[in-house]
């Protein structure tokens, strides 16, 4: 596939296209965003070895949906409320938001979350979001660039003397894949669904 990066995302196949009344939708698709990502931080599926938590699926799908640049937009809308001590975030209490809980063991996936919101954002860009194929790899990278970060902040915080992979990354193996498949089985069905209607 070639890496045109012309291709509407699924956020612009509705609404205004242009001048104040895009900006209005844009506006409003911000808010949702950051909602839904707030809200799919607190969801919990019991689940083994470790519970899943919706916050990823919420951000890959987010960074497809709206592209790279109002992906960029709400994400860091998010992460903005979240420093200044919003309850967005999972987790609940006062220890689980603000500057101090972003710079915790979570902070790397944080950065993570910035960073493939970007590249679901790019790839939907390019079109991969139309395919599952497509789907599955932006998915993959999107995954890869939240553990990165977040195993390698772990190890920084806690010391690599320390089981950082078991702590950080293997637990959520089996969440994110199960994650993923929905992920990438979702998005392609709404671009089938945006032809359909389209006739």
């Amino acid at each position: 596939m070639a890496l045109t990066m012309t291709d509407k995302v699924l956020g612009e196949t509705f609404g205004a296209t242009e001048g104040t009344a895009l900006r209005m939708k844009q506006a409003a698709m911000v808010v949702a965003g950051i909602a839904i990502l707030a809200i799919a931080a607190k969801i919990s599926v019991p689940m083994w070895p470790v519970p899943i938590t919706m916050g990823t699926f919420a951000v890959l799908t987010l960074g497809a949906a709206y592209g790279p640049r109002l992906g960029l937009v709400t994400i860091m809308g998010y992460m903005i409320l979240g420093a200044i001590g919003l309850d967005v975030f999972a987790g609940t209490g006062a220890d689980a938001s603000g500057l101090t809980y972003m710079m915790g063991g979570t902070g790397g996936y944080l950065v993570g979350y910035v960073i493939a919101t970007m590249i679901l954002g790019l790839a939907a860009r390019a079109g991969y979001d139309r395919s599952v194929k497509g789907m599955v790899a932006a998915l993959v990278a999107g995954n890869v660039a939240i553990y990165v970060p977040g195993v390698l902040w772990l190890g920084v915080l806690y010391g690599w003397d320390q089981p950082i992979v078991a702590w950080g990354l293997t637990p959520f193996l089996i969440g994110d894949a199960v994650k993923l498949v929905l992920a990438a089985l979702l998005v392609p069905a709404v671009w089938k669904l945006v032809a359909n209607a389209r006739g």
